[in-house]
């Protein structure tokens, strides 16, 4: 009866390891300007700019899509997008990117990368031809 006892609770924490290890936990995370180009090169996501359209008129990232942070819907308009794909946030030098990274987060987003420095350090590392 305890080996019986024994192998059925092993076959539960197997199971539960294997249904642990198959859940990824959320990514929230700052990161620079190369590892930025690095993940939107490499997998398929939202390229999210949240400058004002008079900042996103001097350059922009391409195929980035543009929410202004400062809009009176910005939380309703990224609330639309799929919280399944990844996105890539920018603004100017970071901090609204920082802050919306933060509200994609709470709102459920699984994977939310901020550009560090913003399009100030991107356009230091991809300048204009």
């Amino acid at each position: 009866m305890i080996k019986q006892l024994v192998s059925v609770l092993l076959i539960l924490l197997a199971i539960h390891s294997v249904s642990l290890s198959q859940t990824s936990a959320p990514v929230a995370k700052n990161v620079n300007a190369a590892e930025f180009a690095k993940l939107i090169a490499s997998t398929t996501g939202i390229i999210l700019d949240v400058r004002t359209a008079a900042e996103v008129k001097k350059g922009a990232i391409s195929n980035s899509v543009n929410i202004d942070f400062f809009a009176d819907d910005f939380a309703a308009q990224i609330s639309k997008l799929d919280k399944n794909k990844p996105v890539y946030v920018y603004c100017a030098s970071g901090g609204r990117s920082g802050e919306a990274m933060a509200m994609m987060s709470k709102i459920g987003f699984k994977t939310i990368y901020n550009l560090e420095g913003g399009y100030s350090a991107w356009t230091k590392m991809h300048p204009a031809k």
